[in-house]
C-alpha cells in the first residue's frame, strides 16, 4: 500500500484518477473546477499537453493553482512522451529537470516516470534490464531523487500490442527493482485473449510483488473491462475521463464508479 495524503493506494477498491489534458493554464483550471470530489480519488495533470510546460516556473505555478482547486485530492504529475503515446517529445535533460523541479515545488504528490525511457533493442541486449547497470542508471537516479519528495509511479505503455505474459512480468519486476513505489503498465489488445493475458499476469504479479500496489490496464474498447474490474485482478488505480480522454477506452468517471460499485457489492459476490 502507498499512502498519499489521505488516500491509500492498494487498499480497498481501485482508486479513480481523472486526467486533465488541456493546453492552457486557464483551461486546466477550468476543468479542475468541475471535478466532483465524491466521484474522483486523485487527479492526473498530463503536462505534455500544456503549451508552456518547458517553462518550469509556469508549470509549477499552474500545479500550485491546480492543487489549491482540488483540495485534498492528490495530484499526479505526468509528462507522457510521444514514444509512449504522449503529445510531444522532450530531451532527457529537460525531462529530468522538469520532474525534479515539480517534485521539489511541493505542488504535486505523485510523479510518473517512464522507466524504459532511452532503451532500444541494442541496449536491451547489452544490459538485459539489470537494475544496477549503466544503461538505466540515469532513470534509476532520477527515481531515487524524486522519491525523497513524492511517490513515484514507474510506467510503461505499449499502444501497438500486448506483450507476452513473460514480458509483462519482466517489465513489472524491473520497475520494482528500480524502486518505483507503484509499477504501472498499459497495453493495447489485438484480440480478446490479450485482455485475459493482461488480467491473469497482473494477478500473478500481485502475488510476487507483495509490498507494492500495481496499476495495469488493457486499452481501447476491447480492454474497457480492465478499467472496471481492477479489484478482481489486482489493479489499484483506474483512469476515467471527464470530457477529453488521455488514452483509448477511458470511461466517463460517474459511469466508471457506478460499474465498480456494482462489482464491489457483497450481494453480487454472494450470488
Amino acid at each position: 500500500m502507498v499512502q498519499v495524503k489521505d488516500l491509500k493506494i492498494g487498499s480497498g477498491m481501485p482508486k479513480i484518477c481523472v486526467p486533465i489534458v488541456e493546453e492552457t493554464q486557464e483551461k486546466i483550471l477550468s476543468q479542475a473546477q468541475n471535478i466532483e470530489q465524491d466521484v474522483v480519488d486523485l487527479v492526473e495533470w498530463r503536462a505534455d499537453f500544456f503549451d508552456e510546460v518547458e517553462d518550469f516556473g509556469k508549470a509549477a505555478q499552474t500545479a500550485s493553482m491546480l492543487q489549491s482547486m482540488v483540495g485534498n485530492l492528490p495530484v499526479l504529475f505526468t509528462f507522457r512522451t510521444a514514444r509512449e503515446g504522449g503529445r510531444r517529445d522532450i530531451s532527457f535533460e529537460n525531462y529530468e529537470g522538469l520532474l525534479l523541479h515539480m517534485a521539489k515545488s511541493g505542488c504535486v504528490d505523485l510523479i510518473d516516470v517512464e522507466v524504459f525511457r532511452g532503451y532500444d533493442k541494442m541496449k536491451r541486449k547489452r544490459c538485459e534490464w539489470k537494475a544496477a547497470d549503466s544503461c538505466n542508471q540515469p532513470v534509476r537516479q532520477l527515481i531515487k531523487e524524486l522519491s525523497r519528495d513524492v511517490a513515484v509511479i514507474g510506467s510503461y505503455h505499449d499502444f501497438e500490442k500486448t506483450p507476452s505474459r513473460e514480458e509483462i512480468l519482466r517489465r513489472l519486476f524491473f520497475m520494482d527493482k528500480m524502486n518505483a513505489a507503484i509499477p504501472k503498465i498499459a497495453v493495447m489488445p489485438q484480440e480478446k485473449e490479450d485482455v485475459i493475458c493482461l488480467m491473469e499476469t497482473t494477478l500473478l504479479a500481485n502475488r510476487l510483488i507483495v509490498d507494492k500496489p500495481i496499476i495495469a490496464m488493457s486499452m481501447g474498447g476491447m480492454g474497457a473491462v480492465t478499467r472496471v474490474a481492477g479489484e478482481t485482478f489486482g489493479s489499484s488505480v483506474t483512469f476515467g475521463c471527464m470530457g477529453k480522454e488521455s488514452a483509448p477506452g477511458q470511461i466517463e468517471v460517474k459511469k466508471l464508479r457506478q460499474a465498480m460499485l456494482l462489482l464491489h457489492s457483497e450481494e453480487v459476490y454472494r450470488e
